[in-house]
């Protein structure tokens, strides 16, 4: 049974979270403050992070990079605020999607399949996949790791996706709406933006000089191709 952990400071929210998720076949816990998410996420196994941006302590945006550092798992960001701003913030901590509230719980219920679903879709698909050698740069499908001439980078799982989708299509330029909707998918609450944003996290962890990139090519007013 999946199980999901709920990091929300309202107790009557995260509880109905939590029964949805459960009449839907899913198990879950309750945090109700960042430190007690933190260590929740960090020390137990979870199949997705349902997590909060108003948080007491530790907020939703430092929460998400914090657990972004130590794991590889789907989080989805349940936030009151709508501002496009928090979205690409939340992004660019490593969040994999974004409902604000007053959501429809059964939306919630589906988002959170689909990303279930799709993480494990790729999971087992990349078990199957032969590591990728290109100029010093080696992504091991298999582990889910990047390494840099021989130095393993940290990767988000969306980062991790997006480069490893470009590297086994080389010299082919996508366009921003093509990876979003392939890393993405249609259902994400997200927009092209956070392309853009896992393009430039990438460069800065893969090249040597990001501002003259030698994998990962922009190809002005149409989108990206990877060398």
């Amino acid at each position: 049974m999946p199980t999901i952990l709920i990091i929300e400071d309202e107790k009557a929210i995260a509880e109905l979270e939590r029964d949805y998720l459960e009449v839907s076949g899913f198990s879950s816990d309750i945090a109700l403050t960042g430190e007690e998410g933190l260590e929740k996420a960090l020390s137990e196994t979870y199949d997705l992070i349902l997590l909060d941006l108003m948080l007491p302590g530790i907020d939703g945006f430092e929460l998400c990079q914090r657990i972004r550092e130590r794991k590889d798992i789907p989080i989805l960001m349940v936030t009151a605020r709508k501002e496009d701003i928090d979205k690409i913030k939340g992004f660019d901590r490593g969040a994999d999607d974004y409902i604000v509230k007053p959501f429809n719980p059964n939306e919630l219920v589906a988002r959170v399949k689909a990303h279930i679903a799709r993480y494990n879709r790729l999971v087992n698909r990349n078990q199957a996949d032969q590591d990728i050698h290109v100029r010093g740069l080696q992504i091991d499908q298999r582990s889910r790791r990047v390494f840099i001439n021989e130095e393993e980078k940290s990767f988000t799982a969306k980062e991790f996706d997006l480069l490893t989708f470009l590297a086994q299509n080389p010299n082919h330029v996508f366009t921003k709406e093509h990876l979003f909707e392939r890393i993405w998918g249609y259902d994400s609450m997200g927009d092209i933006s956070t392309v853009t944003v896992h393009i430039r996290k990438i460069r800065e962890k893969v090249e040597e000089n990001p501002s003259k990139p030698k994998f990962i090519e922009t190809i002005w007013g149409v989108g990206y191709r990877f060398l």
